[in-house]
């Protein structure tokens, strides 16, 4: 059984709005890693990741996993 190839990298464009903050809030941090900061603390928060950063499946729930 071989190993899945790891995911590409995506291109993401922001508004205008989202590219200020981004600019004006976290000026000399890189970018790609705010945002991977961003969308990991608002999976957690919507209740997609566990506590230890896993993604939730329907299944975790369906066992009570979740």
């Amino acid at each position: 059984m071989s190993t899945p190839p790891p995911p590409r990298p995506m291109t993401v464009t922001l508004d205008a709005k989202s590219a200020e903050i981004l600019r004006r809030c976290y000026r000399g941090e890189n970018p790609p890693t705010v945002l991977a900061r961003a969308l990991r603390m608002l999976a957690t928060a919507d209740g997609h990741l566990d506590p230890a950063g896993r993604i939730i499946t329907a299944r975790d729930r369906t066992r009570g996993q979740a």
